[in-house]
Order: C-alpha cells, then structure tokens, then sequence
C-alpha cells in the first residue's frame, strides 16, 4: 500500500509538469518525508515491531496513524494534486466522490472526535486484547485506520466540502468539548488497577525492560492521555482557519451585493422570521 500511494502521487507530479505547473518542494517532502514517512516508521520500527506484546507501542501506534500520518499527508495536497493532474472524466469522478454522503459524514469535523473517543475506549474491553493478538487485527490496524484517517483529516486540510460560518463555528464547539473527551479512555486506563484487556503476561522469554500487564496499562493510559490532548489542537486550528476563510468569503459576498439585492434579502429574512419591514 505505501509503494502505490507513493507512485501513484509521484505520477500525479509527472503530469504537472508535462503541463508546466510546478508542485511547491516543501508539499512534497511534507507527502514522502513526514506522511509515508512516518507511516513507515511507525508500522515498521518500534511500534509496529511491538505492537502485539506491548499494550503502549499498539494504542500509540493507532493514535498516530489514524491522526499523524493522516495530518502530515494533508501536507502535500493530494486531493489538490488530483484536481490538477487527472482528466475531466476522472475529476468529475473525484468531485462525486467528494461530495458522497461519506465524505460529507467523514469531513465533518464532529466525526472525527466522536469516533476517536469510541476508538479509544475500545482499548478499555478485551476487545482490544483480541485486535492486538490477532494477525488479522494488526493488519486492519495497518490499512484501516489511516484509510478512516485520511477520510476525516484530508476534507478538513483540503476544505472540500462547503460550510457556513455559523456551521463552522459549531464544529468548532464541538471538537473543542472532544478535546476534553478525548482524554477519558487514558485517563481510565491509568487509573483502572485491573487489567481491562484480559490479556496476561507475554508468553516467553522476553526482555528484561518489559513492564508487566497493569504497568503496561497504566504506561498506555499515559501516552494515550498525551496524544488524545496533542493531536486534537491541529484539528482545532484547521477549524480556526477554515472560519476565518469563510467569515472572509460570505463577508466579500455581501459586500459585493447591491443596496437594493440587500434590501431583497432583509425584506425576505424578515418575512421568514414572521416579521414585517415597515419604512
């Protein structure tokens, strides 16, 4: 999977420049360096070398490939880079994409805390012990989450769906109440004096630096608690930024009307609202 988004977003940067627009350097070394970077790093170092016997190297590599890697690709436009170097019939397809109720469900920025928390609190039952000790589960992990990440993170990054300032600013409340939710299931993990997963001690031989069950949980619960805080303040700035820019656009549309179109939309705010205008 890393190899065909690699080529594939090589190839989009080919085609620009057979059309002579030139792809700003720092998007691309954001793309390869920091996003398919990262996600190399944590899926095949410590991490993921870890992550079956270690309950802190899983949730921490979960946590960051479902919002770091997503964020640090964000960086290199990839939906941006398509619109430009694919054809009319494969844009119209992108565009429909985008504007799937998927996208829309995804994009918006309530989802993303909402199903970070439900995330989670999954590593809270023995669920979790069952998805870390199960080949199948580490590579769901794998594929499937930075797949969810990307579709949370990239429509906000990218802007692709179209909001009002009102819409945004309660997206904005909202995943700024997440930011103190967010932080429950570490919290839990570190103070719970039972192990929650219903996993006992690696089987083995293991290193001497190995923590037991409850101290594996706590150390869990602590490095969950960190990122669930850290990770969420990137969100809440994009929305920061993302409100400002559509404050700035619907307040440019209005100045762009006429005395007697704003005169129209008052009188038509008016009746709808069951009042009336009188001179």
């Amino acid at each position: 999977m890393l190899a065909l988004v690699a080529v594939l977003y090589a190839r989009g940067l080919v085609a620009l420049r057979r059309r002579g627009i030139r792809w700003p350097v720092w998007r691309i070394a954001g793309f390869y360096v920091l996003g398919l970077g990262s996600y190399a790093w944590i899926s095949f170092g410590f991490l993921g070398a870890y992550s079956a016997e270690l309950r802190w190297a899983f949730t921490t590599r979960i946590a960051l490939l479902l919002v770091a890697v997503p964020g640090f690709i964000g960086l290199g436009k990839p939906v941006a880079l398509a619109r430009l170097a694919l054809g009319e019939a494969a844009v119209a397809r992108l565009d429909r994409f985008l504007d799937s109720w998927l996208i829309r469900l995804t994009g918006n920025a309530v989802f993303e805390p909402i199903f970070t928390f439900a995330l989670f609190m999954m590593f809270l039952t023995p669920l979790s012990g069952v998805v870390r000790g199960s080949l199948a589960g580490q590579w769901g992990v794998s594929i499937l989450i930075p797949v969810i990440g990307l579709l949370t993170v990239i429509p906000i990054i990218e802007n692709t769906t179209r909001h009002t300032s009102f819409f945004v600013s309660v997206e904005f409340v909202l995943a700024f109440a997440a930011f103190v939710f967010d932080a429950i299931p570490g919290i839990l993990l570190r103070i719970n004096e039972a192990v929650l997963d219903g996993v006992g001690a690696v089987p083995g031989v293991v290193p001497g630096w190995f923590p037991n069950p409850l101290r594996d949980q706590q150390l869990s619960g602590d490095i969950l608690w960190l990122l669930a805080e850290v990770l969420d303040v990137p969100v809440l700035i994009i929305l920061l930024i993302r409100w400002n820019k559509v404050e700035r656009r619907e307040s440019k549309s209005i100045d762009d009307l006429s005395d007697e179109e704003v005169e129209a939309l008052t009188r038509a705010h008016l009746r709808g609202s069951g009042l009336t205008h009188r001179d």
